[in-house]
């Protein structure tokens, strides 16, 4: 199976197109410490009109699919607080917000953030959210399937480009938990 880097004409290391990218996003490859060196992470340029999974894989092939994964932020409420988390799945699941996260989170009720509140506080575009970069004090809970992924295509933040980095690289990042059972079957 052909790698991510493959459906793209250009592909660069992200350090070198930090510009390209909000403020958390570049701050956050800016200062990477992971065991997986800063230029294993790679930037690729992607019309902003099909930054949504369904149409870039329309656009670039079905195989691109089982490769590239989704950032969605997700609110736990309980007494009263509420608790805001990435969560990251692989593009063929979905994120099994009332089960893994509701658990995880020690929230009584779990459901997709509100668009703007997701968007002003993670820094990010609607679209475009990654898991490199979200806020110090939110948990990031990514499904173990996607650490198995050699390369993994992902938002830069912007709904133009996309980051594609090693799937170990994500277990890495502040705040991650790895789960099994995050991304369940559409």
């Amino acid at each position: 199976m052909p790698v991510p880097m493959d459906a793209f004409d250009e592909v660069r290391p992200a350090v070198e197109c930090l510009e390209l990218m909000p403020g958390p996003v570049a701050a956050a490859i800016g200062s990477w410490t992971g065991t997986v060196p800063v230029d294993e992470l790679r930037y690729v340029d992607t019309d902003p009109d099909i930054a949504d999974t369904a149409l870039l894989v329309a656009h670039h092939g079905p195989w691109l699919l089982e490769q590239s994964a989704n950032c969605v932020v997700v609110a736990g409420k309980r007494g009263g607080e509420t608790t805001l988390a990435g969560c990251v799945v692989l593009s063929h699941t979905r994120v099994d917000v009332n089960g893994a996260v509701r658990r995880q989170l020690g929230a009584r009720k779990a459901s997709f953030a509100p668009m703007d509140r997701a968007v002003g506080e993670s820094g990010m575009e609607y679209g475009g959210i990654t898991p490199i970069g979200l806020p110090a004090g939110w948990p990031l809970l990514v499904d173990a399937a996607v650490t198995d992924v050699p390369y993994v295509l992902i938002g830069s933040g912007g709904r133009r480009g996309k980051l594609i980095v090693p799937g170990k690289a994500l277990a890495e990042l502040p705040g991650a938990t790895v789960l099994d059972g995050l991304g369940v079957a559409q």
